[in-house]
């Protein structure tokens, strides 16, 4: 692998959220545990860790801090994956085996918000890869982050598929007393079939659940984000039905829903995937993003409409203006319209 493209020493042009260190900074370790078998991790020292979200974006914040590059989640819809092919890897299995840490982030994050420039601005975490992912269990690095939030009293928010954010439930507690924290978990479907297939890295969406339940238990407001609705595989009233009555069932605050969107790099790999599961499909989902990343607004409208019915049904929401913030958090059109963002 290449790393020159984002070394100190290189000069050139670089990402807008690229991770600068120099080029003898990189550390490979591999590590012979059943967890974590067939992993690489890239521990760096990055220069910056507080990114600004481009302009472009659609999303309801403007700084973001993603201590990881790559995802052990390994979902095969991952907006995400395009990212890997900055760093010269591939955007396929190299995204879900080879990933990279950002072993200083605690510490980085902590000298950014003591900085007389820092305004105090909402940060949000999970927008790229996930914090929680399995790395997370052996480096450790979110109570860091978050006790620098915490004792800084920045308001915060986090997007995660990881049960392993109740490890930091306490701090999560100390930071919810003293700013906004907002938390929300992604739940797209409850399908164990489509589950172990799409998101094969992840927790079961049950145990997602559970973590929500346990978050809102000890006074911890978390949404769920119902991302991705598959179409034609986890589109059906009946499985939108129930995993808007689980969501229901966790106390979670509020439900979003995402259709499915395929970009560049996510695009190739979900097709791939698309083609050796389910061959039937493959001319389907042509015609449906035949116009680009997104599905079309009369299917993204159709998908809110039933969600937002079956919530309603349920005795939840979609998250509205005046609610604390929540990932993401669009405000709610007098007629529901799709609630599809732009992450990057």
């Amino acid at each position: 692998m290449r790393w020159e493209n984002l070394t100190v020493e290189s000069g050139g042009n670089l990402p807008r959220d690229a991770a600068l260190f120099g080029a003898d900074a990189v550390t490979t370790r591999t590590f012979d545990t059943p967890e974590f078998r067939g992993i690489t991790f890239h521990e760096i020292r990055a220069k910056s860790i507080v990114n600004r979200v481009p302009g472009a974006s659609r999303m309801p914040f403007e700084w973001t801090v993603n201590p990881y590059r790559g995802c052990t989640h390994a979902c095969v819809y991952c907006f995400a994956r395009k990212t890997h092919s900055y760093l010269d890897l591939d955007t396929g299995l190299g995204f879900d085996s080879q990933i990279v840490v950002k072993v200083n982030a605690p510490d980085l994050l902590r000298r950014h918000l003591g900085s007389r420039r820092w305004l105090g601005d909402h940060i949000a975490m999970g927008t790229n890869v996930d914090c929680y992912q399995r790395a997370e269990g052996r480096y450790q690095l979110m109570p860091g982050i978050i006790a620098a939030l915490r004792d800084h009293a920045n308001p915060f928010s986090i997007l995660t598929k990881g049960t392993l954010i109740l490890r930091d439930l306490d701090l999560l507690k100390q930071a919810a007393a003293v700013t906004e924290v907002g938390i929300s978990v992604s739940v797209g479907f409850t399908d164990h079939e489509l589950w172990r297939t799409v998101e094969p890295g992840t927790p079961a969406p049950e145990r997602r659940l559970d973590a929500v339940r346990t978050l809102s238990e000890h006074g911890i407001d978390c949404g769920v984000l119902m991302a991705p609705v598959i179409p034609f595989l986890g589109d059906d009233p009946s499985q939108l039905r129930a995993t808007v009555r689980a969501i229901a069932a966790s106390g979670a605050t509020s439900v979003t829903p995402l259709v499915l969107h395929l970009r560049p790099g996510a695009r190739e790999w979900f097709m791939s995937w698309l083609t050796h599961h389910h061959p039937y499909l493959v001319r389907r989902y042509e015609r449906l993003y035949a116009e680009g990343a997104y599905a079309p607004k009369w299917y993204q409208r159709r998908i809110t409409r039933q969600v937002h019915e079956l919530a309603e049904e349920y005795g939840i929401g979609p998250t509205r203006a005046g609610m604390p913030r929540r990932i993401p958090a669009p405000a709610e059109p007098a007629v529901p319209e799709p609630t599809q963002l732009t992450l990057l």
